[in-house]
């Protein structure tokens, strides 16, 4: 039993997952507006149930991801240990998996949240699973910049499980991973090439070359830096999320630019890595910013404008 739990909580690509959740967990923050304590609390149902069923959501996904991969997981180093290349859970068994999740979390969302977190919860769901695994991701080299929409939804959700006040800044924090997705996942594939290749998916530093897919990072990194000053100009956010934005950033461009002549292959993973604890600092000071600090950030109901929770 506690070999198939691990073999099933794998299937969840739970590291990934906690990301995901992470970060719609500072939508929710967000979205609440902050004159201080404790009034900052988004509400407990939106929350926790917002929480869980945008996690079953992304863990059913993920299962799916396993399920339509499994050929080519079974050619790459880094994935022939799975459940499914390795016998050690069948298709079908995955299947249900997945649709047990799901099920559970639109279920959870509509009745205890809302029909628009839901709604774009599944829409998520069906764009990282099947829009993306299932064609763009043998389609195009551009599939992770197209399928980052996917992926960049978490906040949003998040956002829209307490409120659809202020929406647009929502838009800012779907942005901002949007942009990130290219240059955090191309390091990856920078260092996984081969297997990409012998999986014959159409990853950039297959199709385009490694060099070229070194511009594109940095390229990406210019626009990502560019893209993190949007909370700040447009008044979502003050001077200190600004400043650790900055430095931020300062520091994934020095990676960036690095990685043009890298010091060694494995200098790749450490892009990777840094982008993971990137993304997770940059909206630790957006929550900081917006919690600690209300009289040097906007709040996401400015004054005179009433909140407005979601029905």
């Amino acid at each position: 039993m506690t070999i198939a739990f691990s073999q099933y909580w794998q299937l969840t690509k739970p590291r990934v997952v906690a990301l995901i959740v992470f970060t719609a967990i500072i939508g929710m923050f967000l979205a609440t507006p902050a004159p201080g304590l404790p009034s900052f609390l988004p509400p407990w149902r939106a929350l926790v149930f917002g929480s869980l069923g945008i996690w079953l959501a992304a863990a059913s996904a993920a299962a799916i991801n396993h399920l339509l991969d499994q050929r080519i997981d079974a050619l790459m180093a880094r994935t022939s240990h799975r459940p499914l290349p390795t016998g050690s859970l069948s298709s079908r068994q995955v299947l249900l998996f997945a649709i047990v999740l799901g099920s559970v979390s639109m279920l959870l969302l509509i009745v205890f949240v809302n029909g628009l977190c839901a709604l774009l919860t599944f829409a998520s769901l069906i764009g990282y699973a099947i829009v993306y695994t299932g064609w763009l991701k043998r389609a195009t080299p551009q599939n992770i910049v197209i399928g980052g929409a996917a992926g960049a939804a978490p906040p949003v959700l998040g956002w829209v499980a307490v409120t659809t006040h202020h929406y647009e800044y929502a838009l800012l924090l779907f942005l901002i991973i949007f942009v990130w997705t290219p240059p955090h996942f191309w390091a990856l594939a920078i260092f996984r090439r081969e297997d990409y290749a012998r999986a014959m998916i159409p990853m950039l530093p297959v199709t385009h070359g490694v060099q070229y897919t070194r511009w594109q990072i940095l390229f990406y990194t210019v626009l990502l830096v560019l893209v993190t000053l949007l909370p700040w100009i447009a008044g979502m956010s003050g001077v200190f999320y600004l400043g650790g934005a900055l430095v931020l950033g300062a520091v994934f461009l020095y990676y960036a630019i690095r990685l043009l002549k890298p010091p060694s292959e494995a200098f790749a993973m450490q892009v990777f890595g840094y982008s993971i604890w990137y993304l997770m600092a940059l909206f630790a000071f957006l929550l900081v910013d917006h919690w600690l600090l209300p009289g040097l950030a906007g709040a996401a109901a400015p004054a005179g404008i009433e909140f407005q929770p979601v029905r």
